[in-house]
């Protein structure tokens, strides 16, 4: 049989990849709107694609998600096209999910906020898609803002297709760089479900009244999925999910042949290994929602169940004539943290909490399921784990997934991984993009030579806003994000994006500050706080319960301090005019999460628990703290 290579011209598969908040989920609202995906009586919440709790609380996509939409417009010349998009998140911490996502497309659509331009996450992403050879299109989005900047815009996404265009050419064989530059613009507002190839006024609306030119522009610029023609089944595992009434689900792009229900197929293994498994259940996406269907062809992203132990990069193909693909491959980690069964004296007070080893392992490996840039790794103690990942926030994140879920944890202070090339300490470096009003360049300066970053580029917008790049170690961006915020006043925005390893820049100061440390275990009294408020700022509220080594503020000044929180005030039989009252006490401070792992320093960790977040001492008694320092003076 001679093979011939066949397209499906009804399918397009299509990644929208963006940096955060520049508007990927609003305008695949809009897509799924405008084809009629939602009914016309039911009630539509923003974002429908961030379906996670802790997505919708932060306003971030976490999470590679695909949705597909329907389209019969003038461009399909009468019949109906469906499209398979994948929403990807726009940070680059979660930086395997994107390229996860778009190993199941034929072309991405680069959004681009028409004031910010193009930001860290847009270069990490547009690197991943040229050297993929993936189209692309790109989309001006928010043309409506105020401060929009459009032909700015389009000059810096040129410039730095280009910088990328030739950085890969060496790497990547026949790219060409004249289709690369020459990709079509889509002018867009998500929020109001308008695009046009006519650029508008700054500020201004699309001229178009709906998406038509967006979907044209996919029709003609993204290819339809092409296979071979009498190739036996190839179908890769890019993503996983759960139902509970099937159980695990495996998500599919089939690259050639047919999948049915109830068909034999060979799994192939990570390890190598082939075993003939069952196709129980096949599911189709129809818009939002996933429908049993009887068979799949070619290009058709699809959901399959009844294969338990199944991984992402796996392949499912022909049971008489195997051919898996090569498995995905994602960028290493950079960031890594150890998490741990919680240790202090107030473990296991919170009822039906999840505290044992086994418990935080067995939830631990589950997440390296469905997570490709995790790495869990044993450490010398058997109740304690590093868990590397791309980015402190990743990490944070599967933290506060696990809090959610009951779990009680020791998590250590984020370390980066370092690699040793020809004999020296490499460790990874971040390029980090900085927006801030002008009169802050200096403080953001001298923050960032504190962290050992370079200043590479400096380009002032004639706005009032300047924008700064940096080379700078991952480790300098630890706890980095408190005080960028603190020193410019809340109004810069700062971003970074993985730059390779470079050799190890010195010791970085994270704080220039101690910590406050109860010296006994009891209840933090107003008496008590009122007189030290001096020393420092409170992490705890008087009445809050604390044990020795917990640390309960933050010192004024560099040294560590122990204190007694819980003293009282001695009664005596002499009337007083004034009693104990909070009045003349300052509002305690309250950290979050991300707050906590940021101030904790080497021996320091974060005791979570489902109601309460602690840092603490990793030796609570002070004398053994002692003597632990002198040790590591000596050493």
């Amino acid at each position: 049989m001679t093979e011939t290579l066949t397209q499906r011209t009804d399918l397009r598969n299509v990644a929208i990849v963006a940096h955060v908040d520049h508007g990927k989920t609003t305008l695949v609202d809009a897509m799924l709107r405008q084809a009629g995906a939602f009914s016309s009586h039911g009630e539509v919440e923003d974002r429908v694609m961030d379906s996670g709790e802790l997505e919708r609380e932060k306003g971030i996509t976490i999470l590679a998600k695909n949705t597909t939409v329907f389209y019969s417009g003038p461009s399909a010349k009468g019949e109906s096209v469906t499209f398979n998009v994948i929403d990807t998140p726009g940070h680059a911490d979660f930086g395997g999910e994107v390229e996860r996502g778009l190993s199941m497309v034929d072309g991405v659509v680069l959004l681009v906020d028409a004031s910010e331009g193009p930001l860290p996450q847009t270069r990490f992403v547009l690197r991943k898609a040229l050297a993929a050879k993936l189209p692309v299109i790109l989309v001006v989005n928010k043309t409506d803002r105020p401060d929009a900047r459009i032909d700015g815009v389009v000059s810096d996404s040129m410039d730095l297709l280009l910088g990328l265009a030739s950085d890969l050419s060496d790497e990547v064989d026949d790219l060409d760089l004249d289709s690369v530059l020459n990709l079509p613009i889509v002018y867009a507002s998500g929020k109001a479900g308008r695009a046009s190839l006519n650029q508008p006024a700054d500020g201004g609306l699309p001229d178009s009244e709906d998406l038509e030119p967006l979907f044209a522009t996919i029709m003609e610029h993204i290819p339809a999925p092409t296979y071979t023609e009498g190739e036996v089944l190839q179908a890769h595992v890019t993503n996983l999910d759960a139902s509970p009434f099937l159980g695990r689900l495996a998500l599919l792009r089939i690259f050639n042949g047919t999948l049915k229900k109830g068909q034999q197929v060979a799994w192939a293994r990570q390890d190598g290994q082939l075993k003939n498994v069952k196709i129980t259940e096949l599911l189709g996406t129809k818009g939002l929602s996933r429908a049993p269907i009887d068979s799949a062809g070619p290009g058709e992203i699809v959901a399959v169940a009844g294969i338990e132990d199944i991984m992402i990069g796996e392949t499912l193909t022909d049971a008489e004539n195997p051919k898996p693909l090569p498995l995905i491959t994602v960028d290493d980690p950079a960031i890594s943290m150890t998490i741990g069964i919680n240790t202090s004296p107030m473990a296991g007070r919170v009822k039906n909490a999840k505290v044992t080893a086994r418990q935080v392992k067995d939830r631990l490996d589950a997440e390296l399921i469905g997570n490709v840039s995790l790495k869990v790794l044993p450490t010398e103690r058997p109740d304690a784990w590093e868990v590397q990942g791309r980015g402190e926030l990743a990490l944070a994140i599967l933290v506060e997934q696990m809090r959610r879920e009951g779990f009680e944890l020791t998590v250590g202070k984020p370390q980066v991984v370092t690699k040793t090339i020809d004999g020296k300490v490499h460790e990874p470096m971040e390029l980090m993009t900085i927006d801030t009003p002008e009169e802050f360049m200096g403080p953001i300066t001298q923050l960032m030579a504190a962290r050992k970053g370079r200043m590479t580029e400096m380009k002032n917008q004639g706005t009032g806003w300047i924008r700064m790049e940096f080379n700078v170690p991952a480790r300098g961006l630890i706890g980095f994000r408190t005080q960028f915020l603190t020193d410019t006043r809340g109004a810069g925005i700062a971003s970074s994006y993985a730059n390779g390893f470079e050799p190890w820049a010195g010791p970085i100061e994270y704080r220039d500050k101690g910590s406050l440390m109860a010296d006994r275990s009891g209840t933090a009294t107003p008496f008590a706080m009122i007189n030290l408020q001096e020393r420092g700022t409170f992490f705890v509220q008087p009445g809050a319960e604390v044990y020795e080594g917990m640390i309960v503020g933050e010192n004024s000044r560099a040294d560590d301090m122990d204190v007694n929180i819980t003293k009282e005030k001695k009664l005596t039989n002499m009337r007083a005019a004034s009693s104990d009252s909070f009045e003349g006490l300052t509002p305690p401070k309250k950290l979050t999460l991300e707050e906590s792992l940021e101030f904790a320093r080497e021996d320091e960790c974060v005791e979570i628990t489902p109601e309460e977040i602690r840092i603490r001492k990793l030796i609570l008694d002070a004398g053994e703290r002692s003597k632990a320092a002198r040790a590591r003076a000596r050493s």
